[in-house]
């Protein structure tokens, strides 16, 4: 299966228009953003699990990242509510669920190989005010990636150039350039070299990006 798989090229999707597909848990259902893959995958997605509905014990063989995005996430290293951010590298394994249901943004066979380090993080507890007009949490930062959190004012100027490809998912509010608007949901990916310069809506924006990660993108190898 490919879905948006051309990383030389701009991926807009507005997830909340998206229907939900089921996986091959009850119970747990999937808006998919990109995917190189099967059930093993390089994959970006929305993924909804019911009330107390789980998924299988697994080892993420390419590690996992995701934000929290309603609802309370569970597994054996704890409960994660909303606006909670994971790391779990290659290795690591668990048995995701939820008894309440939740729905997260998941990134899976997206790590460096070496990547061994494993964490969690309060997005809005980390931001920090850097100016009149946004506050910003700098979850994790290595040589290949860089993933951040802003809270940005209603009208305020949205520019990212950094290096090595970009992307962003809109958690709340909107943002807008000359050829598109971005709402709550709204995931855009945009390749190196492709810089984004726009400006937030009437009721600010809040946005998870990561960038300089896309000039290696590759399918998983097992």
């Amino acid at each position: 299966m490919k879905i948006n798989a051309d990383f030389t090229a701009p991926a807009l999707v507005h997830s909340e228009q998206e229907d939900w597909v089921a996986s091959p848990m009850p119970g747990v259902e999937r808006r998919m953003l990109d995917r190189i893959g099967d059930e093993v995958a390089r994959a970006t997605s929305i993924v909804r699990y019911a009330p107390n509905s789980s998924f299988s014990a697994h080892t993420h063989g390419g590690g996992e990242e995701f934000i929290v995005l309603e609802g309370v996430f569970e597994d054996e290293t704890g409960a994660f509510p909303a606006g909670t951010y994971v790391r779990n590298p290659p290795g690591s394994s668990h048995t995701p669920g939820s008894t309440g249901g939740c729905t997260i943004f998941v990134k899976l066979w997206q790590f460096a190989p070496d990547d061994r380090l494993q964490f969690h993080k309060n997005m809005h507890a980390e931001a920090q005010r850097v100016d009149a007009e946004r506050s910003v949490a700098v979850l994790h930062e290595d040589g290949r990636e860089r993933v951040t959190y802003a809270e940005v004012a209603p009208g305020a100027a949205f520019e990212v150039s950094d290096p090595g490809g970009m992307e962003l998912l809109v958690l709340d509010g909107s943002l807008s350039d000359d050829t598109r608007t971005l709402h709550r949901g709204s995931w855009l990916r945009l390749p190196d070299g492709t810089p984004f310069t726009g400006v937030c809506g009437p009721e600010g924006a809040r946005v998870w990006m990561k960038t300089g990660h896309l000039v290696d993108a590759a399918a998983p190898t097992a």
